[in-house]
């Protein structure tokens, strides 16, 4: 729900002239007169915006004096700050109430995300779990079976934990055995996590609770689970404070959190996170370290004969997972140390350094998203040109044969390492998740589940382009939008990227996006620099003080599509999330002609401070830190969004989205960068803040408000894009 002190606007659209009325004098509203309605051009009011406060707070850095008069709104938890948020928040939503057809595409959102949802099954024991979802239930719910043809009853409801629906799952473990189930949750949407057990033969909770769990795994040994938790933060800093000395424990059942046996910790290096498994066999446990998001260290402890760790990997300058202990000290990793397309290698203990590690699935020209272990065989799974290729080979490691999927898309399997049937997921940008039921011994897969939408994805098409950015690289960008759209430079459109971490942006169904490709939207997603779609060398082209080559290939892709006519200037809006948001902010200062509209969501905005708060340190290791040397901070602050904004130029309509428990990207960020934009911008489009009350960085966030948040944002989108809006495809007025 939006939060209570909000007033929602009721007056009805101007009238529109020319219905026809009825022989006893009622008026009847027909389909085409109420579009006619909604699409009005009147003028829509922008409460003045709220006056800020100004603090003197100047920084120096390297001999440069940055000044930081909104240091203030760092502090989450004060009173003025609450009133900041309720101000921005009265003039955002006085906004948005006024845009005639809001209520109809929330209306509409609603049906097309009103269908059921399966995840793949995967098996425990004798049982298999599945989170299901009816339609618009908050949270998803997490099913149990015997076997594939027993009845489905009800696990765990999240929906029941909370009545804003603002709890969800977060992670789980089984034991050996498949009785006990630890599972975490997760509350306001904050990263932040609260460990639980239940026995699965009775469905009933244990007494044994951990707390302050983050960025952390449950690893089952014997009676027991391994986990990683912070030192509870000092009172009044949940969400801010800075998350040091992460550590690995052991909690027995049964007994208490202060007894849980410390594993793991590093008094030497507090910004270093650590992360722990046991293999299949429980014949050793694993810990992995990381400085950044980027690289990881690798240790082993046989935990059948003792002993100290092993080191397998003493840096961080790549990246290293173990999938399988195959005995005798031999076990087969995922790394992409000499292989930045990813590669799986074979490790012996007893010569555990790097140079030693021998080829078991070599690296190729394509890159290594993943490996299953299922049905006695390995199941690798392959990004080529952004879309799913999975491979299959026997264990050891001679290739077999490629599993056939439905189209030009992402596919993800789960499965047991010695059951004969797996499933695999399938969806597209079109095409809503898909479950298939796969047997290995005749390699043939049949549909599980296929949903069924009001979105009629046959009427539309998805194409994959290459695009030159501002150094000659090509880029590519898939483009959806519904058959027969004329390019003529006249269609709203909505281009998205993300460009950093590693992190690759897949071709992938989302019910947010069909109400806009409704309305004759284009959807541009383009494959950045930064992310991990052409492997690790594609990463780092990205990263650090290459990071402007993200922004150079974001501006090239809005320039394709105006060039070639999807869209103009006046009709493209641009968005991305959390480092994605700074993308989006990064953009719109640096060419703010390019747009008519941004949104910047969750986004990190002040680039010389956002190692100082929670996690955020972790990040440095992508984007470098201003304290470090002069020309980490130059290059920083050359594309800071909060740095950037200058005075007197008129910026895109702007509506920056946070959530006020983001413990990952913290709202200051949005906060300050918004403050400074409504100080500095000239013209008539709006600058915008919206902050959603008791919500996080975004996983977890209840369907209600991902409804409500995303019926604003199109909105927004579409009014200030001059888009003309058709409910007679889809919704119906029923005037």
């Amino acid at each position: 729900m939006r939060p209570n002190y909000i007033e929602m606007n009721k007056t009805l659209p101007l009238f529109v002239a020319g219905i026809t009325l009825l022989a006893c004098g009622e008026k009847k509203t027909s389909e085409k007169d109420t579009n006619l309605e909604k699409n009005q051009r009147k003028e829509i009011t922008v409460k003045a915006y709220p006056e800020v406060r100004k603090d003197s707070v100047v920084d120096d850095y390297f001999g440069t004096l940055i000044a930081d008069p909104y240091r203030w709104l760092e502090n989450d938890t004060s009173e003025e700050t609450a009133a900041w948020v309720k101000a921005q928040n009265e003039v955002t939503f006085d906004y948005l109430t006024q845009i005639p057809f809001r209520e109809d595409l929330e209306k509409r959102l609603t049906e097309l995300w009103n269908y059921e949802k399966v995840s793949a099954p995967f098996k425990k024991g004798d049982h298999y779990f599945m989170y299901k979802n009816d339609g618009i239930q908050n949270q998803s719910v997490l099913y149990i079976q015997k076997g594939l043809d027993g009845e489905q009853e009800v696990l765990l409801d999240p929906n029941s934990l909370s009545a804003e629906g603002t709890t969800s799952l977060n992670g789980m473990g089984f034991s050996k055995n498949n009785r006990y189930m630890a599972y975490g949750i997760s509350k306001a949407g904050s990263d932040w996590v609260e460990i639980q057990v239940m026995d699965l033969e009775t469905k009933t909770l244990l007494e044994d609770k951990v707390n302050w769990v983050k960025f952390s795994g449950i690893s089952w040994y014997k009676n027991g689970f391994y986990y990683s938790s912070y030192d509870p933060p000092v009172e009044g800093s949940d969400y801010s404070g800075k998350n040091e000395f992460h550590k690995v424990y052991y909690h027995e059942l049964g007994t208490k959190q202060y007894e849980d046996v410390l594993v793991y910790e590093d008094k030497e290096h507090p910004q270093r996170n650590a992360g722990s498994g046991v293999t299949d066999d429980e014949a050793y446990l694993v810990v992995t370290t990381s400085e950044s998001t980027n690289g990881n260290s690798l240790m082993v402890k046989d935990l059948k004969n003792g002993g100290a760790f092993v080191t397998l990997v003493d840096n961080f300058d790549t990246d290293n997972y173990i999938l399988d202990h195959l005995g005798n000290g031999q076990f087969l990793v995922n790394t992409n140390y000499k292989a930045p397309n990813n590669r799986i290698c074979l490790v012996d203990i007893n010569k555990p350094e790097q140079e030693n590690w021998v080829d078991y699935i070599p690296e190729k020209e394509y890159v290594l998203t993943g490996v299953t272990l299922a049905g006695n065989k390995m199941i690798a799974n392959y990004m080529k040109n952004v879309q799913s290729k999975l491979e299959v080979y026997d264990s050891a490691a001679n290739y077999l044969y490629d599993i056939a999927l439905p189209g030009i898309g992402i596919a993800g399997i789960s499965g047991d390492k010695d059951e004969n049937t797996a499933f695999y997921s399938f969806t597209s940008y079109t095409t809503p998740t898909e479950i298939y039921k796969y047997n290995f011994d005749e390699n043939k897969a049949e549909l599980f589940f296929q949903p069924k939408t009001a979105f009629n994805g046959s009427e539309y098409v998805t194409e994959q382009v290459f695009y030159p950015s501002k150094d000659g690289t090509k880029i590519p960008m898939f483009i959806t939008y519904k058959k027969g759209t004329q390019l003529d430079g006249n269609n709203p459109t909505f281009l998205y990227g993300y460009g950093g971490f590693n992190i690759s942006i897949t071709p992938r169904f989302s019910a947010i996006n069909t109400v806009f490709l409704e309305q004759g939207g284009v959807y541009a997603v383009a494959n950045l620099r930064g992310g991990s779609e052409f492997g690790e060398d594609w990463h780092t082209a990205g990263w650090r003080l290459d990071k402007q080559n993200v922004f150079d290939d974001f501006i090239a892709a809005a320039e394709y599509l105006i060039e070639n006519k999807y869209t103009s200037s006046e009709k493209l809006a641009v968005h991305g999330r959390s480092n994605g948001g700074l993308l989006a902010g990064a953009v719109m200062t640096q060419r703010p002609d390019l747009m008519k509209v941004s949104i910047p969501g969750v986004g990190v905005l002040d680039m010389l401070r956002y190692h100082k708060f929670t996690i955020g340190w972790a990040w440095a290791g992508e984007y470098g830190r201003s304290d470090t040397d002069e020309e980490n901070f130059k290059n920083l602050l050359s594309y800071s969004p909060l740095h950037n904004v200058k005075e007197g130029v008129e910026y895109p309509a702007t509506m920056v989205v946070t959530g006020d428990h983001d413990d990952r990207v913290v709202p200051a960020h949005s906060m300050k960068f918004i403050s400074e934009l409504q100080a500095k911008h000239q013209g008539a489009n709006p600058v915008l803040v919206r902050v959603d009350v008791n919500a996080g960085h975004g996983a977890g966030k209840p369907t209600e408000k991902v409804i409500e948040e995303w019926a604003d944002v199109w909105s927004f989108v579409l009014w200030n894009t001059k888009a003309t809006v058709n409910f007679n495809d889809g919704a119906k007025d029923e005037n």
